[in-house]
């Protein structure tokens, strides 16, 4: 939002530590003087304090402009205002003052611990960090970005605090950026700034980050929409204030002292409902919710039952938040009646104390623990608590910054321990979901469920109000197929660390295998001893950290076996070790002159490192060509696949020999088109022969009729080889209704 700034002169450095006694023009004084009226909360010992602050920033950034053409010191004024008005304390408002003069004005954070004391340092030097990350379009940017701020927010809440300060006032100038930043700017706002004001409960910085976002991210959409809402307003007030009066009164004649107002819906939400759930915009109706502040939380529910009374309520839109508080701290009875004329309206009904938590959130409670420490203990903790275990289990960027997204979501659903223990959950999260949140080793044991007292699966999706009760194995782990609908990032990052550890030491054998192999091919009949010098050497060769690295690193296909077996030959050789001539030449020319390593036998028991391309499905008694694809390991493909062959035409060297060993261990998927004519119970009959002929179906969809009557159902069968294939495809077509069956073939040539 500003202009770029240059660094201290040598002299003005040397002099910055009198900054904080440095004079005020007329006009200083003026911004001063407002500024001190939003302050007016702190004790006289504290706006000293203040005003020495003011006079260091005002002198800091002294000749600096902001792109509007105004001075720059009306930015930190405004981001301390916005402070001042969640009534944080005087460090805070201080560090608001000072959070640009670091990285735009040359002064260092012992410039301000000498000028001030640490702490305002220390708040300071955590924004300028904050500041610096730049948020692009490349998630690993963005992911470290965020796991930056995430471990800021964790030190002292106050940083993000400043920080959501400076975004808003940012967002309400934006006018005067750029038009080309406008997007990249409201798009972060979207999707960092907003969700993380949601989860510490600021709740009016999250709508109006919200729309700020919306208007500059699709100014045409919020134009449109804006004109509409007016028009709509226009004709719609009359009513809501008819439906204000008559609640007022209902509850003064009950003798209940209320307050009651009305709060327009903005126009973001309306956006997002209309785009969630399909709806043009003569079909939204709720522009409008009424909230009842009342003196007690008795009170609310007794408000409750006198508003049912006078308005129909609309059956299943009645939430309980004050027995069963938001994550961030949110409490409030929502309630959705149908009012005069037929149009639905929202009810929140709250205390005071709780009105000014929903819209003040974690600086609320600031007022009440008094502490930088406290506030996370608040609301939120549970939010951030979870992220930094993520963050500690997860390395990669990309994969951290997935596992967040649906962390930041704000939509969730509240359930139950057996104990009686709320468990806030995002939207669709799973009974897995349910048990990570409750213990890391429950949801790595997770073997079912109860919900409500009735037998439920690990993919259960949860409602509001379920007790679930989770049953676990000491002897199970985590499935992989569980990534296909956990919904929280918790459960997401703990699967799959379970699962890289796993891979991990399936890689390492795998590469120990394929090595061993290579070395064969070049004359050596066995791999040398760990501590064997050649290893260092090797090592050294391929840049790697340690013997099981580099054996996973062959075994994931990051490195070609062959390349190392030469080399570690060529060392063994140096040390005296002869090659074997008749081994070398028997490796060397019996082996299939495309590929360039031995023959690994495959059972169906290799683990992650190994994995069946989807595309052709091999079974046993298929043909195999082995690829190692770089950081995934070894995929199969049948020997007719056309995607094998293109990969082997220009990558060769990444080809393996490998076959099926003599039993193997379990079935293994491939596909079928059955088409049949058209007709009642085809698909019973179908599944039938199926299950007579020994075969598991793991999935089947069915294609659109044709002009003829029948139709295609594609199965996804289990089969013991391509003998037990063959004889189920025999079955099948010895039944009335199929035309024809056929294995799908659509990997292969």
């Amino acid at each position: 939002m500003n202009n770029k700034k240059g660094d201290l002169s040598p002299d003005r450095r040397a002099s910055c530590q009198d900054f904080a006694n440095a004079p005020l023009d007329q006009a200083a004084q003026a911004r001063l003087a407002a500024l001190e009226t939003h302050a007016v909360y702190l004790p006289e010992n504290d706006l000293a304090q203040l005003r020495r602050a003011y006079r260091f920033a005002n002198r800091a950034h002294e000749g600096q402009m902001r792109q509007s053409g105004e001075p720059y010191i009306t930015h930190p004024i405004a981001v301390t205002v916005q402070c001042a008005q969640w009534k944080l304390d005087v460090r805070a408002l201080m560090a608001a003052l000072l959070h640009d003069a670091m990285e735009d004005c040359g002064v260092t954070k012992d410039d301000i611990a000498r000028a001030f004391d640490p702490t305002v340092a220390d708040l300071v030097d955590g924004l300028t960090k904050l500041d610096k990350l730049q948020f692009t379009t490349r998630e690993e940017n963005q992911a470290e970005s965020f796991r930056k701020m995430l471990l800021a927010m964790s030190h002292d809440v106050r940083v993000i605090l400043i920080k959501l300060a400076d975004r808003l006032h940012n967002m309400r100038t934006m006018s005067d950026m750029p038009r080309s930043k406008w997007g990249r700017i409201s798009s972060e706002t979207l999707d960092i700034y907003a969700p993380i004001a949601y989860r510490l409960g600021l709740h009016h910085v999250f709508r109006e980050l919200q729309d700020l976002a919306f208007r500059h991210l699709m100014p045409w959409r919020y134009g449109v929409l804006a004109k509409a809402v007016k028009r709509a307003q226009q004709r719609r007030r009359d009513l809501i204030q008819k439906v204000i009066q008559e609640v007022q009164s209902s509850l003064n004649n009950a003798g209940l002292n209320a307050r009651v107002s009305d709060r327009e819906k903005t126009l973001y939400s309306i956006y997002s409902r209309m785009n969630s759930k399909r709806l043009s915009f003569a079909q939204v109706s709720d522009f409008y919710s009424v909230r009842i502040v009342m003196p007690s939380r008795a009170a609310c529910y007794t408000a409750l039952g006198y508003l049912h009374q006078l308005y129909k309520p609309v059956p299943g839109q009645f939430n309980d938040f004050i027995a069963n508080p938001k994550t961030n701290g949110y409490q409030s009875l929502h309630t959705t009646l149908v009012g005069p004329a037929n149009v639905s309206i929202e009810f929140q009904i709250r205390t005071e104390q709780m009105d000014q938590v929903a819209e003040s959130g974690v600086a609320a409670h600031w007022l009440y623990s008094g502490g930088a420490k406290a506030d996370a203990d608040e609301a939120g903790a549970h939010w951030l608590q979870s992220l930094l275990d993520i963050q500690n289990e997860t390395r990669d960027a990309a994969e951290f910054w997935d596992n967040v997204k649906v962390d930041l979501a704000p939509d969730a659903v509240y359930v139950f321990t057996p104990h009686g223990k709320v468990i806030s959950l995002p939207q669709g999260a799973t009974v897995v979901d349910f048990a990570y949140a409750i213990h890391s080793g429950i949801g790595d044991r997770a073997t079912g469920a109860t919900i409500n007292g009735d037998p439920a699966p690990l993919r259960a999706v949860l409602k509001n109000g379920d007790v679930i009760e989770v049953i676990t194995n000491p002897q199970a782990a985590p499935n992989p197929a569980w990534l296909a609908f956990v919904r929280t990032g918790r459960a997401r990052s703990r699967i799959r660390h379970h699962l890289k550890t796993l891979a991990q030491s399936d890689s390492q054998a795998l590469g120990e295998k394929l090595l061993a192999q290579a070395l064969r091919a070049e004359g050596v009949p066995s791999l040398p001893a760990p501590e064997h010098p050649a290893w260092a050497n090797l090592l050294a060769f391929g840049a790697s950290a340690s013997r099981e690295e580099l054996l996973a690193d062959i075994g994931q296909g990051k490195r070609i076996a062959s390349v190392a077996a030469r080399h570690m030959a060529g060392q063994l050789a140096a040390a005296g070790q002869r090659r074997d001539a008749l081994l070398l030449s028997r490796e060397r020319y019996t082996a299939h002159e495309q590929l360039s390593q031995g023959t690994v036998l495959l059972d169906g028991t290799e683990g992650p490192a190994v994995q069946y391309a989807p595309c052709c499905l091999p079974v046993p008694g298929d043909a195999l060509l082995g690829y190692l694809e770089r950081g995934k390991g070894l995929v199969v493909h049948a020997n007719g696949c056309a995607i094998a062959r293109r990969l082997q035409a220009h990558d060769s060297e990444q080809f393996i020999a490998v076959d099926w060993a003599d039993e193997p261990a379990r079935p293994f998927e491939t596909g079928i088109c059955v088409t049949v004519t058209n007709g009642k119970g085809v698909l019973a009959r179908v599944t039938g022969e199926l299950a007579a002929a020994g075969v598991d179906i793991a999935r089947v969809e069915m294609d659109g009729l044709a002009a003829e009557g029948t139709v295609d159902l594609n199965f996804i069968i289990a089969v013991r080889d391509t003998a037990h294939l063959e004889a189920a495809l025999r079955q099948l077509r010895r039944a009335s209704a199929v035309l024809k069956a056929v294995r799908i073939t659509a990997g292969e040539d």
